[in-house]
């Protein structure tokens, strides 16, 4: 068979696409450089997904979980929130059950007292993750023990890595001097 010359189409021209017209700061009077949100400052430069990192508690799914439900585009910049919009994303960061938040979201699931599951934030976390720890020394569990010994706790291994004083000393064996003969 012989093959017909095919006809070669134009490549498409692509345009490039217009340079977006970001707001600036100066240009609107309700701009904040600093948004406080669950008793931590945001940068009002950062989009709000983004900015919601800052909070000790909140990771990347959680803050696309609050900024849905809170109905606010986690692309807007924090610092053009209104007043309301902050009040909706810190009920939603506070109580996430109550917008159904699935269970695998939460950071505190079947909590060890209670039972329930829930989401802590900023100060509670720290307070819960160090009960946690007191717990496990107290009752001398595996976990509880190698934090005691401020030695890795999820199995890694320790030959290479975790030892004290890099800087300082060597690594390895280091043979003891020799007493000086009596003569």
């Amino acid at each position: 068979m012989i093959k017909m010359a095919e006809e070669k189409k134009p490549k498409p021209e692509f345009k490039k696409p217009m340079p977006k017209q970001e707001q600036k700061p100066a240009d609107d009077p309700n701009y904040r450089h600093i948004v406080r949100v669950v008793n931590t400052d945001l940068k009002g430069e950062k989009k709000v997904h983004m900015a919601l990192h800052k909070i000790k508690g909140v990771s990347f799914m959680f803050s696309n979980f609050v900024c849905y439900m809170a109905k606010v585009d986690p692309l807007k910049k924090a610092g053009n929130l209104t007043d309301e919009e902050v009040a909706r994303l810190e009920d939603v960061i506070r109580n996430p059950a109550t917008y159904n938040a699935p269970t695998w979201l939460l950071n505190r699931q079947n909590d060890y007292e209670t039972g329930h599951d829930m989401h802590l934030i900023t100060t509670d976390l720290n307070l819960m993750i160090d009960n946690d720890l007191k717990r496990m020394k107290k009752v001398k569990s595996y976990k509880g023990l190698r934090h005691t010994w401020g030695q890795p706790v999820r199995g890694q291994r320790t030959k290479s890595n975790f030892r004290k004083n890099k800087g300082k000393v060597s690594l390895g064996v280091v043979k003891k001097a020799a007493a000086p003969k009596k003569a």
